[in-house]
């Protein structure tokens, strides 16, 4: 695979990252009596992704849009009464989609920095008091308040967090670690592989350990991990300019493209947990 960023690169690391959220959804999805009320719409080469009982649009998303196929996909999110958010791709987007989703009542509110790098070329560097290893499947309540704080979520959450994160504990695809200073833990990463590249699918550090290299040597250890599992590529998102985004670049990965976020005027409904 090219190191340069071409048409077609972009589109591989557009669909690894749907295939992370497919594989994580399908599986929380799975669960007995799919409590968090999961649904995935595939149309041709847009795929709509909805949890209905986890707020936020981190999982009401849809990938790969286009105009011939944005109105079976708001269809989609109106029978579900939940917003849609669209994260469109430079490779993937026109001025006619731009127009249509104009046009129905969306704006962009944003960016968003995909990153990659070819994995024998990215660098690791060990730092002596920062010890990094597999969450245990006991440790997920753990997991779950270190996520909440970390992206400051409301403690309310720490328990579906938890819940819908043991069930990727043992998956063949995924990966999560648990980042500690001395005895106490500091950070938490989770790692998808598939098809040879390597997806840095989400990391959180307690703010009162950050700055002294948590999330850095999280990454180093599934940088690692994914080279020993044979991943050729290695990709993963940040906010962009973000401390996670230098990071990335620091270890040798390099902008591959921003993606445009684009949200509703006025949302359908607030999103709700389940009781």
């Amino acid at each position: 695979m090219s190191s340069v960023v071409t048409k077609e690169l972009a589109v591989i690391l557009d669909e690894s990252e749907i295939e992370a959220l497919e594989s994580r959804l399908r599986t929380i999805q799975n669960m007995q009596g799919n409590p968090m009320d999961v649904a995935i719409k595939r149309v041709e080469s847009t795929a709509a992704f909805s949890v209905k009982n986890i707020p936020g649009p981190a999982y009401n998303t849809v990938r790969g849009a286009s105009v011939e196929t944005l109105d079976d996909i708001l269809r989609f999110y109106e029978e579900r009464e939940i917003p849609a958010r669209f994260e469109v791709t430079p490779a993937q987007s026109s001025p006619e989609l731009f127009r249509s989703l104009s046009a129905r009542g969306f704006f962009q509110s944003g960016f968003h920095t995909v990153l990659y790098g070819e994995a024998k070329t990215l660098s690791s560097r060990p730092i002596s008091d920062i010890n990094v290893r597999p969450l245990e499947a006991s440790e997920f309540d753990l997991f779950g308040e270190i996520y909440t704080r970390g992206f400051g979520m409301p403690e309310f959450l720490k328990q579906p967090v938890a819940q819908n994160n043991l069930v990727l504990h043992g998956h063949e695809d995924w990966r999560l670690y648990l980042a500690s200073i001395g005895s106490k833990a500091a950070g938490i990463g989770v790692l998808f592989m598939k098809n040879g590249i390597g997806t840095m699918a989400a990391s959180a550090v307690l703010p009162e350990f950050r700055n002294r290299g948590v999330h850095r040597a999280l990454l180093d250890a599934r940088i690692d991990e994914a080279k020993q599992h044979g991943c050729s590529i290695i990709a993963g998102q940040a906010s962009f300019g973000s401390g996670s985004q230098r990071n990335m670049e620091r270890a040798g990965m390099k902008i591959a493209y921003t993606k445009a976020i684009w949200d509703p005027f006025y949302e359908a409904r607030r999103f709700c947990v389940a009781d």
